[in-house]
């Protein structure tokens, strides 16, 4: 199991805003180490650019990129995030929760290399 803890979970059992809340973490620390390796920076800015990288409208542009790599799971897992009913509107939003729910689940599933195919679609090969 390639997670940091590794205790089974039914993810049949999880709602898809679960899976965003674990996916949204991924995706920061993905955005964080991507930095990091690039250049020493500020602390400032380095919060300056991982929060350009997360904002709801870059995960949204990030989806068109992703969108058509993704197989036929992947991609009803992100319908099924984009299509959750939250607290917030906007097609942006819904999009970028599609996302974390996709890299959520991946996450959970143990998938890291397939997380590190598409981050790198979006955003290169910088976190290697």
């Amino acid at each position: 199991m390639n997670r940091f803890i590794e205790k089974d979970v039914d993810l049949r059992t999880l709602s898809p805003l679960t899976l965003a809340f674990v996916g949204d973490g991924v995706y920061e620390l993905m955005v964080r180490e991507s930095l990091v390796c690039q250049a020493n920076r500020p602390n400032g800015e380095l919060h300056k650019l991982s929060v350009e990288m997360v904002r709801a409208e870059a995960q949204s542009a990030a989806m068109d990129i992703i969108l058509p790599l993704l197989n036929e799971d992947e991609e009803a897992v992100f319908r099924r995030g984009r299509n959750a009913h939250t607290t917030r509107a906007g097609g942006d939003y819904h999009r970028a929760t599609g996302l974390e729910a996709l890299f959520g689940y991946l996450y959970l599933i143990g998938n890291i290399e397939r997380i590190r195919v598409l981050f790198n679609a979006v955003h290169g090969n910088n976190n290697e």
